[in-house]
């Protein structure tokens, strides 16, 4: 476990950081959307996550996207990001199409709720190799819809993918497409499985990274077999967050630090102990440096 001492802690400046709740966090507590922001709100975040699924759900269960809107702003939130599926990468034309009108059906729905960016992995193109030249020719059409609802598609890498698997390919992407134009979602656990590393945030601008995934990983399993579920709490794991801090404060990081994990125990525990404390040692790390 991470970990640093009080007077070398007290000698940094307070963390500026902005911190936010990926709902996946406590959805093995098989909550409501209402439910989870209110724990949120209560634990402390400024911004939350949410999955496109759970806004159907409240949708379908007689909700509106209008009421939702207020009840994430009387909670203090900001949508800092939106967690959907769509197949904008895949080789198959008419797939293509359909996830394309998911796409921007998610961009609409963010736009209605104050939020400005829509996660955009290799869905459905993470079992097969997709060229390179061929997201550069279709990210831009995903980068359209983006300027017409308003919503930006964050080109995520998922380090288990064979399309998007690392950091360098997003950014040929990005170069191609306009790296001034093109956002990044990065996650520490993500750029730790597809061997990314993280050499490279420092060669990233603050700009391209409105919101990032924040967790840590343990010693074991290996790089090969670890998984989602292997995800803890911030200091609780192995990876270089202190770096990490340090290299997104270089960068004029202003985004939001999200906490996204998928851990079988945590989901046994009382959710807002679990928000609580993944916050708390959000921010604990972050002044480790």
């Amino acid at each position: 476990m991470a970990t640093c001492k009080r007077a070398r802690a007290e000698s940094k400046p307070k963390a500026t950081f902005r911190y936010g709740l990926n709902t996946s966090t406590i959805s093995g507590q098989k909550l409501s959307l209402v439910e989870e922001i209110g724990i949120a709100a209560k634990a402390g975040y400024e911004g939350i996550e949410p999955w496109i699924a759970e806004i159907d759900a409240y949708v379908k269960g007689g909700g509106s996207l209008k009421d939702l809107a207020t009840m994430f702003s009387d909670n203090g939130l900001t949508v800092a990001n939106g967690i959907g599926f769509f197949e904008w990468a895949v080789d198959d034309d008419a797939v293509r199409a359909k996830g394309l009108a998911e796409a921007q059906r998610n961009m609409e729905m963010m736009a209605q709720l104050g939020g400005k960016y829509i996660a955009a992995p290799a869905f459905g193109a993470d079992k097969v190799v997709i060229a390179t030249e061929k997201l550069i020719e279709r990210y831009p059409v995903l980068m359209e819809l983006g300027r017409k609802t308003g919503v930006t598609p964050l080109l995520e890498v998922w380090g288990f993918s064979k399309t998007l698997g690392c950091l360098d390919e997003a950014l040929q992407v990005a170069d191609a497409c306009g790296r001034s134009q093109v956002c990044l979602l990065l996650d520490t656990y993500h750029l730790f499985k597809g061997g990314s590393g993280f050499a490279g945030i420092g060669k990233l601008k603050g700009a391209t990274l409105p919101c990032f995934h924040m967790n840590d990983y343990p010693a074991t399993p290996p790089r090969d077999t670890i998984t989602d579920a292997d995800r803890v709490y911030p200091g609780d794991g192995v990876a270089p967050l202190a770096q990490l801090f340090k290299d997104l404060r270089a960068i004029g990081f202003s985004g939001v630090l999200s906490l996204e994990l998928f851990n079988a125990e945590y989901w046994k525990q009382d959710a807002l102990t679990v928000a609580k404390t993944g916050l708390e040692k959000m921010k604990a790390a972050a002044r480790c440096q």
